[in-house]
């Protein structure tokens, strides 16, 4: 039996992110012993690098705007493909979640009159993001660390989780992992987890997500029972850094074209214009003289095309680099210089200036950016009830990027960060109300235990076997050449075939050197939850047989009516033979079902009929 050292709480929440910290700070606020694990440092989350806004019907700016609004838009955006209850409850709930954070200390822009300021974004109907400047993540996330902090919750640093524990009644009761530092091996035994570890990016190779985004959550929620859904739906944001190589994929706020960026091909031209969808013709500009007027007077005109859903620029960016119209490095330019002054540029986007300064020697108030299409956002996840953010895995909840449902096919900009709130703080009352009707001592699978603490160090006792990272590239490599941003069956087939030989290939890797700051043996255990999560993209999209929001079928290019009526939900019929516990997750049992989405009830329903 290994050795361990080992933690009781009553709720452990996995993720230190906007989600994790507002799930924490709500369970320590119904009295309930609550710990916070992350894989990298307080502080350090991908939360961070949202720069937009909060997106909330806070009606600062335009009275018009209303939760029932965003609920449209949001589902609008979604291709109709979300739960419509998360939507539901997510547009209510916002205002709320805003304020909190504001009575918390939260620094926003203001009005003239003193209210917190909104922007533009793209897909929402009126400015609704409450923001700062275009650090609106670290604020977020400065706010709740603080907050987190001062009513003593405990935090677990630089800790890699391996896999999620089950008592013998098959509750989910704990933990496994390791302090990245150290290498020594840690159980935590709890009477709710919530997983809140946010993307899975880093399976593919221009993305704008940091290191931590492996797909840890995504994996161990479904090895631990739990069921996914809709993994086919990867956003593609339209707008990430495109030169120089070292910092490709890094992100370019919208909040660039929300305060009257365009974006023009190596023609000068907006090629925006040319890519409208009949179910925003209504809505958006035609003209440039009209889409002007939008940012000065939004009852003037129509909103610019640039401020389409990302789903939409993103196709349209690629159809112009594909007809050799893009920039010099394969992207197409974005022009703020000859649309604001330079003093309004540094002070509403002093990230992007000093980011572009720094890293590209651009100067983005005297010309224009290079960028692209960049992995950004996973709209897939865990499924979860939208009241309580319990899954299909008892004791398991969820929130944040890690759990699905709540944006459909493609999530509007600024949405994820009131999703984070929002949805956050009922997974901190979901986690706490069930770990208070728990009674008894809570206990752990020994044998779970030692067969994780065992497959995590047996590439060690290998010789001359697999690189872990040449693994990771030609991972990376698969999912970015056969399922980007344009996919068909041949591809995804071939993807498969791919993904087969590198879960054979991660079987046989073999490490050298001790546990102790070892950033190949970090990545090693972070490699069965990277193949898991792409083979559960690759599946979903192989099944999704037509183009729908961040998934695009180039052999199925236009929605199916009947598609849209169901998500596919991804399982493993047979936990105790995918549960991960080997050197690799047996993971060929994993499923993808069409399941009838959720019926609107009628009164959401005459939303969309009012609007048209």
């Amino acid at each position: 039996m290994a050795e361990y050292e080992t933690h009781d709480f009553d709720v452990i929440i996995i993720g230190a992110g906007g989600a994790g910290l507002r799930a924490a700070i709500e369970a320590r606020s119904m009295g309930l012993r609550t710990a916070l694990v992350c894989k990298s440092l307080l502080g350090k989350a991908h939360t961070v690098m949202a720069e937009g806004g909060v997106a909330a019907a806070l009606r600062n700016v335009y009275d018009e705007d209303s939760w029932q609004v965003h609920f449209r838009d949001t589902m609008r955006g979604g291709k109709m493909l979300n739960n419509w209850r998360m939507a539901q409850l997510h547009a209510q709930e916002s205002p709320d979640r805003v304020r909190e954070l504001e009575d918390w200390g939260a620094l926003f822009d203001r009005t003239e009159d003193g209210l917190i300021l909104q922007r533009d974004f793209g897909g929402h109907r009126y400015a609704r993001l409450a923001h700062i400047g275009d650090l609106t993540g670290l604020e977020l996330i400065r706010t709740l660390q603080q907050k987190a902090v001062a009513d003593g919750i405990e935090v677990f640093m630089e800790l890699k989780v391996l896999r999620l524990l089950h008592d013998a009644d098959g509750t989910v009761s704990g933990l496994v992992g390791y302090w990245r530092p150290s290498g020594e091996f840690v159980v935590f035994t709890a009477k709710a987890v919530v997983m809140a570890t946010g993307g899975v990016g880093k399976s593919w190779t221009y993305t704008s997500n940091s290191w931590e985004s492996t797909g840890d959550g995504h994996a161990m929620s479904l090895w631990a029972g739990a069921d996914l859904i809709d993994m086919e739906c990867v956003q593609f944001h339209p707008t990430g850094m495109v030169w120089p190589l070292s910092v490709r994929g890094i992100l370019v706020t919208e909040g660039v074209r929300g305060d009257g960026g365009v974006l023009r091909n190596s023609d000068g031209n907006r090629f925006m214009f040319d890519y409208i969808p009949p179910m925003f013709a209504a809505e958006t500009a035609d003209s440039e003289e009209e889409g002007d007027k939008w940012y000065d007077d939004h009852s003037a005109g129509r909103r610019p095309p640039e401020l389409l859903p990302r789903d939409e620029v993103a196709r349209s960016i690629n159809s112009e680099v594909k007809a050799g119209r893009g920039s010099p490095h394969g992207g197409v330019f974005l022009d703020i210089a000859s649309r604001r002054s330079a003093e309004d540029i540094r002070r509403r986007l002093p990230s992007m200036y000093h980011q572009f300064k720094e890293l590209a020697g651009v100067d983005i108030t005297a010309e224009a950016m290079e960028v692209g299409p960049t992995c950004h956002y996973i709209m897939g996840g865990v499924r979860v009830d939208a009241d309580s953010t319990a899954t299909t895995a008892a004791g398991l909840f969820a929130a944040g990027e890690v759990a699905g449902g709540m944006h459909g096919a493609n999530r509007l900009g600024g949405n994820s960060l009131s999703d984070l709130l929002v949805f956050g703080r009922r997974a901190g009352v979901g986690a706490a109300e069930f770990a208070s009707a728990r009674t008894g001592t809570v206990s752990v699978d020994q044998g779970q235990v030692d067969a994780a603490i065992s497959a995590a160090v047996e590439p060690f006792e290998r010789e001359n076997g697999e690189n872990p990272y040449e693994i990771q590239h030609d991972l990376q490599s698969t999912m970015q050449s056969l399922v980007g941003i344009i996919r068909t069956g041949s591809e995804l087939d071939e993807a498969i075939g791919k993904l087969d030989e590198l879960e054979e290939r991660a079987g046989r890797i073999s490490l050298s050197g001790g546990r102790k700051y070892n950033p190949g043996w970090n990545l090693a255990t972070d490699l069965p939850s990277m193949l898991t999560v792409s083979r559960c993209t690759t599946l979903g999209a192989i099944n999704r047989k037509e183009s729908r929001g961040g998934h695009t079928r180039d052999d199925f290019p236009k929605p199916v009516e009947e598609m849209g009526k169901v998500n596919f939900v991804q399982r493993t019929p047979n936990r105790e033979n995918a549960d991960g516990v080997g050197g690799t997750p047996s993971i060929g049992t994993i499923t993808a079902t069409p399941e009838p989405i959720l019926v609107m009830p009628d009164d959401l329903k005459a939303l969309f009929e009012e609007a048209k």
